[in-house]
């Protein structure tokens, strides 16, 4: 039964003492004694409720405190609003506590001028033995003051874009991305902001608007006025040709020698013979044999027969039948590589890679190759094909000449500045040079916003594609919120580096298949499976190493300039050194998440947004 039933019949006794004292006139002490002894008694066991109401007092005083800090964490300044907040943590606070009546109408929560939540409640106590003789609650009051110190909030999410998250893994992305936005981002940005930058990455970043301060600017095409085949003395009648492998032509005292290398035109009905190289074999003094540039005899069996007497046979310059290219200040040099576009006339010269040679100011010379070849008509650019150009030609891993065209994605930067946070026009980002089936990405960059809206619209916009140069989309996510970049961003740069006014933080999500590393702006000879055709490869390793390792290392160095970073493994690939990623990139171990589905990869997200929120306060 308890203590209730014990303060019951101690009551009851106490009252029927009193009645027995009363009808008793035996003396006065007596009586005296009869008069104060209930009051004795209640004064005695009263101590149960007042020590019951001082327990309460101290439950009400702690959870009145974590009900007003909840209120100076949130991101509003209204107090209905900070009233709404707190009075849901104060409930649920005293749920643990029986017996106990909120008073609403006396519980308050206001910010005063010093940015302090100043925060009061009362609430009622069911007494134990008071009750008995007095009233049934006691009342219990707690006042709590809250110094609201703020800091604006700076978030680059670092989003995997990659080919491996097509599907319901890049729609379970959007959405969590998403989630976080709505968290961090709030609808009043004063007197403290929040800003959330999207940097997606697959093979690369793409930094669209920002790739020419970022990388510098990239050299482009000269016009071309003219182009002509290198012959060398006077042509010669072609008067015969044999329908025979290999074809025999007659000419008569052509003064050739066997292996010249000459040039035919003009030639009528065996036409497949005109606008071609071909070197010279067992020459006779009217007569000799065709053969191919690389040696093959010329195969005539099927061709028409010769008609008329316009054919004409001229051996070439320097016996390479090189073509001349007028292009009026060109700026190449001997063993440049260029690029041909846009020509007219002699089309068969376009969109072909070649080495320069006998430049000067304003003509180089160029290697022709065995396909037919019409005659100039008229324009035409020349576009250098060296790092820093336009195109970009080099040997991949077999040693074939391979040319590749800039995007306006970028890559890690080498040298002593390779992980920090410099600005752009101090150490340049790599160029890209993407290969046709592993292109720049579609997904850009987006600086710093507050615009909540136009971020969620940009997230809607993400899709899959790509091999994985991860440390990449690392690096830009420190760049982001790093002030090192506001001559690239401007006002969308991060700001000072000053924890006590800017929280900076940075959100990274992998599914951990690094394979990507760069040489000269193309993807390595030591890129890993998965980083697309070794064909397609630059035949030099990274100079940095590869990308787990170089993820690690801009790790380190953006936390120690004060950048708290987050990590989510979302269903990470069965790799050590992806795990490390995830747990050597966190700050600490609580900021280190893994995902191994949609759902887990929202709450993890969210979580994230909550905590950067909190972080946001400080008591």
């Amino acid at each position: 039964m308890g203590r209730v039933s014990w303060i019951d019949g101690l009551g009851r006794g106490l009252r029927a003492f009193a009645r027995r004292m009363a009808g008793d006139a035996r003396g006065n002490v007596a009586m005296l004694f009869a008069i104060s002894l209930p009051v004795l008694v209640l004064m005695t066991v009263g101590g149960v409720d007042i020590h019951r109401a001082s327990t309460v007092r101290a439950n009400l005083q702690d959870a009145l405190d974590a009900a007003t800090l909840a209120a100076a964490r949130s991101p509003y300044t209204d107090n209905d609003d900070l009233r709404r907040i707190g009075l849901a943590s104060l409930r649920a606070n005293l749920n643990a506590y029986p017996n106990i009546t909120l008073r609403e109408a006396d519980t308050s929560f206001v910010l005063n001028a010093d940015d302090v939540v100043i925060a009061s409640s009362r609430v009622d106590v069911k007494t134990l033995v008071a009750g008995k003789f007095l009233n049934d609650t006691l009342p219990v009051g707690a006042h709590s003051e809250v110094d609201r110190s703020s800091r604006n909030i700076e978030v680059a999410l670092v989003l995997d874009t990659t080919g491996s998250m097509a599907g319901q893994k890049i729609i379970d992305l959007r959405a969590a991305a998403r989630d976080l936005v709505d968290i961090v981002v709030q609808d009043v940005q004063t007197p403290w902001y929040s800003k959330v930058a999207i940097v997606p990455y697959s093979m690369a970043v793409n930094v669209d608007s920002y790739a020419n301060a970022a990388r510098g600017s990239i050299t482009g095409s000269v016009n071309i006025t003219g182009a002509v085949i290198n012959l060398a003395g006077t042509p010669k009648t072609i008067t015969a040709a044999t329908r025979a492998r290999p074809v025999v032509i007659t000419a008569s005292s052509h003064g050739f020698s066997n292996n010249d290398v000459v040039w035919i035109s003009g030639v009528g009905g065996m036409t497949p013979l005109n606008n071609k190289p071909y070197v010279v074999a067992n020459r006779t003094t009217n007569t000799f044999e065709l053969y191919t540039l690389a040696g093959v005899r010329v195969d005539g069996r099927n061709y028409s027969a010769l008609t008329g007497t316009n054919g004409r046979v001229q051996r070439c310059q320097n016996n390479d039948c090189s073509i001349t290219i007028t292009a009026s200040n060109h700026g190449l040099v001997n063993n440049n590589y260029v690029y041909i576009t846009d020509v007219g006339g002699m089309t068969q010269i376009n969109n072909q890679t070649y080495l320069v040679g006998n430049a000067t100011t304003h003509t180089f010379t160029i290697d022709m190759n065995e396909a037919s070849l019409t005659p100039y008509t008229s324009g035409g650019r020349s576009w250098c094909a060296q790092q820093g150009c336009t195109w970009y030609a080099f040997e991949n891993v077999y040693d074939d000449l391979v040319t590749h065209r800039i995007s306006t994605c970028v890559t890690e930067r080498t040298g002593d500045n390779a992980y920090t946070d410099a600005a752009p026009s101090t150490a340049r980002v790599g160029r890209n040079y993407p290969s046709t089936s592993n292109p720049c990405l579609s997904n850009t960059l987006k600086p710093l916003s507050n615009n909540k809206a136009a971020i969620k619209a940009d997230i809607d916009l993400l899709s899959a594609s790509g091999s994985t140069g991860g440390h990449v989309g690392v690096a830009w996510g420190w760049y982001a919120v790093s002030p090192a970049f506001s001559s690239l961003f401007g006002s969308s740069a991060g700001a000072a580096y000053n924890t006590a006014e800017t929280l900076k933080a940075v959100v990274i999500m992998t599914d951990g298949e690094y394979n990507s590393g760069y040489c000269n702006g193309v993807i390595s000879a030591d890129s890993t499976n998965g980083s697309g055709s070794a064909s397609l490869h630059i035949n030099c390793n990274a100079p940095n190493g590869h990308p787990f390792d170089q993820t690690l290392a801009l790790c380190t160095a953006m936390k120690t300039a004060g950048v708290i970073v987050y990590t989510v493994g979302f269903q990470v690939v069965d790799d050590e050194r992806a795990r490390a990623v995830v747990n050597g990139c966190a700050t600490n171990p609580g900021n280190a998440y893994l995902a191994d589905s949609g759902a887990d990869l929202r709450e993890a997200f969210s979580a994230i947004g909550r905590d950067i929120t909190q972080l946001r306060i400080s008591r």
